[in-house]
């Protein structure tokens, strides 16, 4: 792979990762699906989710919403610094997005899980 066309690439997936969050945001599940591959796989600090319908009936019960505060890509990953506003709390978490095919494959998200015990 060239030089641009990494950068193609990197500048690729931060698209997608924003647009699901920004869809996520605006609670606009269709738009945040339409990131995601179908066999997507999700790990969280309070358990993961196989597949991007199961991981959507979450969202779309759960509501969060993402302040975004740094964003770093490379190629298909892009890894980002958050706000997760969780309801009742808001907490700092990093955010590992891994993407094929321009799709989001799989992605992981840490944080100190302490203020919602």
């Amino acid at each position: 792979m060239t030089s641009t066309e990494k950068q193609l690439a990197a500048h690729n997936s931060k698209v997608v990762v924003t647009d699901f969050l920004n869809a996520l945001n605006q609670e606009d599940f269709e738009i945040a699906s339409e990131q995601l591959a179908d066999d997507m796989h999700f790990i969280g600090v309070m358990g993961e989710r196989k597949g991007a319908a199961v991981y959507m009936e979450d969202m779309k019960k759960m509501r969060f919403k993402y302040d975004i505060k740094k964003i770093f890509s490379d190629e298909n990953e892009v890894c980002i610094w958050y706000e997760i506003n969780m309801g009742a709390k808001t907490i700092f978490s990093a955010g590992w997005y891994k993407l094929e095919g321009e799709k989001i494959k799989s992605f992981q998200v840490i944080f100190d899980p302490r203020p919602l015990l």
